[in-house]
């Protein structure tokens, strides 16, 4: 038996134990899915078209994993304009096993989660134990040498401006002379 499924924007003809990658949907590994948008459901000469979805079927699928697809580059040019963009692209996926196609208005069965088991330390060799703990981060190398210079270079920049500001002040007036004059004494 075969049907055919509406998710994600996209149709996917499935079996039972058929594996689909499908766009990302809410759900951890081992969680069951229900699809409840079916196209098209039966087999050979019995199928059943549906307008737009056959009304009482179900199929069932259980998350397999949470996956992302390839990276796809995105250019845009506009010629003749220096205008080049480029981005990438990773699309989320869903990785699902097909488990059955239900009928009759039957919904899937949701399964316990079983409870994650915590991570046992594993010997790593030589008597040594292994630490739960995170390596110490190193602190960042100063760089003293560059702020100098910088700091240099903003006081030259300083001085060159009150020689300039003095020389236009002097030239502007006469009376500007004596007040610059005054000003240097200060």
């Amino acid at each position: 038996m075969f049907a055919v499924i509406k998710t994600g924007g996209k149709q996917y003809k499935v079996a039972k134990d058929d594996v689909i990658v499908v766009e990302k949907l809410k759900g951890e590994a081992g969680e069951v899915v229900a699809f409840e948008s079916v196209l098209m459901v039966g087999e050979g000469a019995d199928t059943k078209a549906g307008t737009p979805f056959v009304d009482g079927v179900c199929v069932a699928g259980e998350v397999v994993e949470q996956t992302r697809g390839d990276k796809i580059l995105v250019f845009k040019k506009k010629r003749r304009q220096n205008y080049r963009r480029t981005a990438g692209h990773r699309q989320d996926l869903t990785v699902i096993k097909i488990t059955d196609i239900l009928t009759d208005g039957k919904k899937p069965e949701a399964r316990e989660k079983k409870p994650a088991e915590p991570k046992k330390a594993t010997d790593t060799g030589a008597g040594k134990k292994a630490s739960n703990k995170a390596p110490a981060k190193k602190a960042p190398a100063k760089r003293t040498a560059p702020k100098k210079a910088a700091a240099k270079k903003t006081v030259a920049k300083k001085a060159t401006a009150k020689k300039a500001s003095a020389k236009k002040a002097s030239s502007a007036k006469p009376g500007a002379k004596k007040a610059a004059a005054k000003k240097k004494e200060d």
